[in-house]
Formats: C-alpha cells, structure tokens, sequence
C-alpha cells in the first residue's frame, strides 16, 4: 500500500482522508480506520447496507461523501447507500482476484522467458 506524496491531510482523527484514485489501497484503509473510530455502526452500515436502527447513527454515507472529490462524486452521485458507494469506489479502483491472478501469470511468464543474449554480459 503506497502512501501518496505530500499528502495535504495530517494524521488526524477529524480530518477525513482526501480520495485519490492513484492511491486507493492507502485512502481505503485510512477512511476505514477514520469510520471506524467515528463510530464502528457506521461501518456495518457501509458492509451490510441500511438497517432499522435501535438509537441514531449518523448518516455513514455522508462521511464518505465528504472525502470524495468532484471526479468520484459523479461516478456516485445516484448511490443511494453507504454500502452502494463503498462498492461503487471498490469496483472501480480495485482489482479483482481474477485481475489480479492474471497479472501474476504474466509477470511470470514474461520472466520465465527472460534470456542474456550472447553478445551481452553481466
């Protein structure tokens, strides 16, 4: 998980992390630890979608909502969930198994099939 450079938020627990799609992995586990800390019912709002609540717990979507930039907005904009947005951005910015396996095999291949030629030395 790479972390973006000069990243503009700090470390704090009330600043929510900035959305960057080049850093997903990074901003995905920071939003996480910033819902979790808030309130860890609004992250099974986000996971297991909207319940009848026994007391009042915010609004989750919200949250994510104001860490998204103007680019993302649009691609979630219709969600109408917390959970339809967290899916939405992981969807898009993350790689599936499949993917993910792919890539692997190739890599793979591709060094397998790496040879020194003759007239290069090492």
């Amino acid at each position: 998980m790479a972390t973006p450079p000069n990243f503009e938020e700090g470390q704090s627990a009330y600043r929510l992390p900035r959305f960057n799609a080049q850093y997903y992995g990074w901003w995905k586990t920071r939003m996480h630890d910033f819902i979790m800390a808030k309130d860890s019912e609004h992250w099974d709002v986000i996971c297991d979608g909207p319940f009848v609540p026994t007391k009042t717990v915010g609004d989750p979507a919200k949250i994510l909502v104001c860490g998204i930039g103007p680019n993302e907005y649009n691609r979630i904009s219709t969600c109408q969930s917390a959970k339809e947005i967290w899916e939405a951005l992981e969807t898009t910015h993350e790689e599936t198994t499949q993917v993910k396996q792919s890539k692997i095999d190739m890599l793979t291949t591709e060094y397998e099939l790496f040879r020194m030629k003759d007239d290069e030395s090492i």
